[in-house]
């Protein structure tokens, strides 16, 4: 296999220079589902919404409706929504639930494309969102574009749902080359795959650290927990465990700790932090069900020393590498993404271990920011492009042609 696929040598260009007329324009449907992924997909609608030759049609779904954190509020403060869809129910969890909601998505986003007519529908990742979205589109006969597709994590049924949305897209822009390549070992033509890099990284060196008052607000932590389901409740329950002993031993003082995404498994993991949270020595730990994507990146522009992200989200591999925070990765949610050298990995549920692999990369010294693999910082611009110059008809019959 050739060294670059498409568009991996144009990393790093500007925006499109191309004049399209009004009656050209495309338009360009973006599913967020979750509070995650709808700080991800931030700098592809904002590229979308610049760009001459797209049109913009944002659609809100799934688990941004789910209380307490209602995040449906912080995307509608930032943009116009042009559909809901409804999908997960409240109080209404576990790995059925997950399958009838992403039936309800199915319907709601065929609805909702039926009425807004998109030449694109975009989705990012591996949820079941983005899932029902890439379902409705591919067999509704519209071209599907599939952000971070390619990459390995195992998550729940991450991994399954990731390749599915692969093999129901037409446009892949994966974040690294790697991921790239597995696209095409998958079978999908060798054209439509394309190195945009990660919209994870866009902006990040723009975004100011936060500021004495606003880092005070949070309780000025010394590290942060973000602990999401991987699928096993058992190992997830001993993991806050041991994450808990290490904070009350006061390796890390003080912690701020964030509740887990809407998951099948989420309830285990909050009882583990409710139960916790709750005892008179555990008094330098905070805890945010919510906490805004810039905030939290902000946050993490801080990057004291000893500062350290503890946990098994995403935002730890590719965020934190970019920005050259140390991160202790637990369990097996992330086994196979790709890392930088900012990772410590404890893949079992070993309390030692973890106060061990939290007082290594808290009290690492000499520390720089490692190289990644996730982009120029770019993505976004380089995806409304692709999304702008590429003919969706030509691409909807699919053929695998491995």
């Amino acid at each position: 296999m050739r060294g670059r696929v498409n568009d991996e040598e144009g990393m790093g260009h500007g925006a499109s220079r191309h004049r399209v007329k009004r009656a050209e324009r495309k338009t360009v449907a973006i599913v967020t589902g979750t509070r995650a992924e709808f700080g991800l997909l931030r700098p592809v609608i904002d590229a979308v919404r610049a760009h001459r030759g797209l049109r913009l049609k944002l659609i809100a779904a799934g688990s941004h409706f789910l209380p307490p954190a209602r995040t449906i509020r912080e995307v509608e403060a930032a943009y116009a929504v042009a559909a809901r869809v409804l999908m997960q129910r409240a109080g209404r969890t576990g790995r059925h639930e997950d399958a009838l909601a992403t039936a309800r998505g199915v319907e709601g986003f065929a609805r909702a494309f039926a009425k807004i007519k998109p030449d694109w529908v975009v989705v990012l990742g591996d949820r079941i969102e983005a899932f029902a979205a890439a379902s409705a589109a591919s067999i509704a006969g519209i071209g599907v574009c599939h952000i971070h597709g390619g990459d390995r994590a195992e998550g729940i049924a991450d991994e399954a749902l990731r390749h599915a949305i692969t093999k129901l897209a037409h446009l892949h822009c994966a974040a690294t080359l790697k991921s790239a390549r597995r696209i095409i070992s998958m079978g999908e033509r060798r054209e439509s795959v394309h190195v945009t890099g990660s919209p994870a990284i866009d902006g990040l060196d723009r975004l100011a650290p936060l500021t004495e008052s606003e880092f005070e607000a949070i309780g000025r932590p010394r590290g942060v927990v973000l602990m999401h389901p991987s699928g096993d409740e058992a190992a997830d329950r001993a993991f806050m465990r041991g994450v808990f002993d290490a904070l009350v031993a006061n390796v890390i003082d003080p912690a701020l700790v964030l509740a887990p995404n809407a998951d099948s498994g989420r309830e285990v993991i909050l009882d583990e932090i409710r139960r916790r949270m709750g005892e008179r020595y555990a008094t330098t730990v905070h805890f945010r069900e919510h906490l805004p994507r810039s905030v939290f990146v902000r946050m993490l522009r801080m990057n004291p020393d000893g500062f350290v992200v503890i946990g098994n989200s995403s935002a730890g591999l590719i965020e934190c590498a970019a920005l050259g925070v140390r991160v202790v990765n637990l369990g097996h949610r992330q086994r196979g993404r790709e890392q930088a050298k900012n990772v410590v990995n404890v893949p079992e549920p070993d309390g030692l271990a973890i106060m061990k692999a939290v007082l290594k990369a808290a009290r690492y010294r000499n520390w720089h920011k490692p190289g990644h693999p996730f982009g120029d910082g770019r993505a976004g611009p380089r995806i409304a492009d692709l999304l702008a110059k590429t003919d969706p008809a030509g691409l909807l019959r699919k053929r695998n042609t491995s």
